[in-house]
Order: structure tokens, then sequence, then C-alpha cells
């Protein structure tokens, strides 16, 4: 198995490393420090991001069991953890993993991280009330295939987030990033609207709430059982 990574500093670009499996292709880890960077544009975006996902995660409540598929490198398990949830996260990539439980362990929780891939065995994870996928799904060649997954492992609830299209691109393009690909951030797979990102959600979860962080679209929806 072969990985490369898009090192990009930039305020709107969330850089990943790629594995390809098979014909898919699947995010892991981040190595742009986006929670942490000095950039005050970016500080200010995440600050919007974090306070969607802070938002919609007590929506989720009360607190009891999380996972979260593709943690990177962790900080929104910690931030879940910190509010009282029992975390637990998994990612991908090993370098993703082990910088988790690096960050962790320096902040003084108890968070147990996994080398996972949930379409090779959903069945190993155990389910939780809440399910968290966040920047991961516009990287996948089969996104419906992922989030009836994401509702298999949910007891109530799943939080997501894209980037919301066309403003991402434009705001690549504003800055002079990815024209020859027309503003298209490298591996970014599939280009959601805000309502074609709610109507794929819809045909296998209940949208509770939705929130527009720029330039993201985040959902927290609940599990539909027959």
């Amino acid at each position: 198995m072969r990985s490369y990574t898009y090192w990009v500093r930039s305020a709107f670009y969330l850089s990943k490393t790629e594995w390809r499996k098979g014909d898919r292709m699947q995010p892991a880890g981040n190595y742009y420090d986006k929670y942490h960077t000095r950039n005050p544009i970016a500080r200010a975006l995440m600050r919007g991001f974090l306070g969607a996902f802070e938002h919609l995660a007590q929506k989720a409540g009360p607190v009891g069991r999380a996972l979260e598929i593709g943690c990177g490198e962790g900080e929104l398990s910690m931030r879940l953890s910190q509010a009282g949830w029992q975390i637990r996260g998994c990612d991908i990539a090993p370098e993703a993993v082990a910088e988790a439980r690096r960050r962790a362990m320096r902040a003084g929780l108890d968070i147990p991280f996994a080398v996972k891939d949930i379409f090779d065995d959903p069945t190993s994870l155990e389910p939780a009330n809440l399910v968290v996928c966040c920047e991961v799904l516009e990287h996948l060649d089969d996104p419906d295939a992922a989030v009836r997954i994401l509702s298999q492992l949910s007891q109530q609830y799943v939080l997501v987030s894209v980037p919301r299209e066309p403003l991402w691109r434009a705001l690549n393009l504003a800055r002079g990033r990815y024209i020859r690909d027309m503003g298209n951030t490298p591996g970014h797979v599939q280009h959601w609207s805000a309502p074609a990102f709610l109507a794929m959600l819809d045909r296998h979860l209940d949208v509770v709430e939705t929130r527009f962080p720029l330039p993201w679209t985040m959902v927290l929806c609940r599990v539909r059982r027959a």
C-alpha cells in the first residue's frame, strides 16, 4: 500500500494523506495543524467550524458513547472527551493514530485510538450513541456506502461535515490555487452544495439540524430505524 501527502499551508485546504485500496481512494491523516495555526484567517475559520461542531454535539446529548471515524490527529475526539463523552477514534493512517495518541496523552485524556478501515470490517467497531465523521466523505468514491456504515454504527446520532461547494472552489480560485483544476482541492472527488449534501444524507438518515460555518456544511442526523 502506498501513500502520498499533500503539504499545503492555507486557510481553506485541510491537508490529507490518501491511501489507495483497490479502486477506492481514502483519506488518512491530517498534516496541516489547522486547529493551532497562527494564520488569522484560518483561526477565524476554525473557530466557526469548532463552534458549530460543539453546538451540534451538545444537541446529540445527553453524553454517552461516541465514535469518530477519520479522527486524524484527534482534536475532535479530545473535545468530545472533555465534554464528557466516552469517545473512541479510528483512522486508516497509522501515523495519524500515533499523533492522536500522543496528543491525548499530553492532554491527560484516556481515549482509545485505533487504525481501522470501516469499509473492510465495520462490525469490528462497537456501536455508539454518536458517530462523528468530519471532512472525510468528500474523498470517497462511494459516500452513500460510507453513510450506510455510519448509520449502522450509530445507535442514535451521526454528525458529519464536508466542504461547501461551489464556495470552497471559489475561495481556492480567489487565492490563485488549483487554477487548472478549477479550484478543486487535490483528493476531493465529491462536490456537494448544501442542498445536494442534505439530499444525499436524507437517503439514509433523518436530518436534525444543519450549520454552515464558512466554508463547510455540517449536519447532525438521527438514525432512521425501520
